[in-house]
Order: C-alpha cells, then sequence, then structure tokens
C-alpha cells in the first residue's frame, strides 16, 4: 500500500505529466501557426508521450489500492518569437520535470517505498532522454535554423518523428 505522502506526490506529479501534454500541445499549434508542421509534429508527438506518462502513474496508483485524486492543470500561456526559443522552453521544461521525479525518488526513499522507488527508476531514465533529445533538436535549430533550406530541412527531420505508446517495464 501507498502511503499518504507518497500517493500525494505521484497525484502531483501525474498533474505535472498532463500539464506538460497540455503545454506541448500549445506549442504544436504555434508551430504550425509559423508553418513549422515537422516540428509542429514533434511536439504533438511529444504532448501525446506525456499523457503515457501520466497514465502510466495513474495505473500504478490504482494497480497499489491508492486513491487518484485529479487536480485542475494550471499552465501558463506562452507567447514564442520562434522555434529556438520553443526549443530553450521544452528543455527548461523538462528539467523541471527532471527535478520533480528526482523529488519523487527521494521522498519515496524516505518514506521506506522500495516498491515505488522501483517504479520511478523509469521515469528517471525517461528524463534523461527527454532532454537529450531536446538538446539534439535545439542544437541544430540554433546552428542551422537561420537559413531557410536548412529550416525546411530540419522541419522535414523533426516531422519524421512516430509516435510509439509508452508503457512502463519492469
Amino acid at each position: 500500500m501507498i502511503n499518504d505522502k507518497v500517493r500525494e506526490i505521484l497525484n502531483e506529479q501525474i498533474n505535472k505529466e498532463l500539464g506538460s501534454a497540455y503545454i506541448y500541445l500549445a506549442m504544436s499549434a504555434y508551430l504550425a501557426d509559423i508553418g513549422l508542421y515537422g516540428f509542429a509534429h514533434w511536439t504533438e508527438v511529444q504532448s501525446r508521450e506525456e499523457i503515457d506518462h501520466a497514465m502510466i502513474l495513474y495505473k500504478y496508483i490504482l494497480d497499489r489500492k491508492a486513491k487518484v485524486v485529479l487536480k485542475p492543470i494550471q499552465i501558463d500561456n506562452e507567447e514564442y518569437s520562434g522555434p529556438v526559443e520553443v526549443c530553450e522552453k521544452i528543455y527548461e521544461h523538462e528539467r523541471m520535470i527532471t527535478s520533480s521525479i528526482d523529488c519523487v525518488a527521494y521522498l519515496t526513499e524516505d518514506e521506506c517505498d522500495l516498491a515505488t522507488r522501483n517504479f520511478i527508476d523509469w521515469y528517471l531514465n525517461e528524463q534523461i532522454e527527454e532532454e537529450s533529445s531536446v538538446l539534439k533538436v535545439l542544437s541544430k535549430f540554433k546552428a542551422f535554423g537561420s537559413e531557410k533550406a536548412s529550416l525546411y530541412l530540419l522541419d522535414k527531420e523533426l516531422g519524421e518523428r512516430e509516435y510509439s505508446h509508452q508503457t512502463y517495464e519492469s
């Protein structure tokens, strides 16, 4: 059974993951609006993955016979000046999510909930991939994004990202 502290922080993490999905969807709309349909697709896939992350937590809480408590999603409406700023915001956001997952891991250890601590390892590894992925995109936009031909090719490359339903693998 999950104790109240662990249950609360996992529910908070569900909210953050769903908030991330909402943020990435808003970014996708902005990118489509400025004609970067490939990058818009990339952020839409990112949004779907964040929903998967929330659902993995949701199912875990239920499987442990604890209560899921969904709270309103609070995000700021952002304005962007272009794809580089979008990438920088994504990276900043992913670092915040990594910090949040670190806090979950710390609390589960502190509360001696080793089953949940083991479960959270999947998220810690996922965050390493998330940060690395966006840093690669950011470096490409910084290096090549100002030239229209390069921007076109980079946008095309990002549009080839395929969504793959994410699941927890122990």
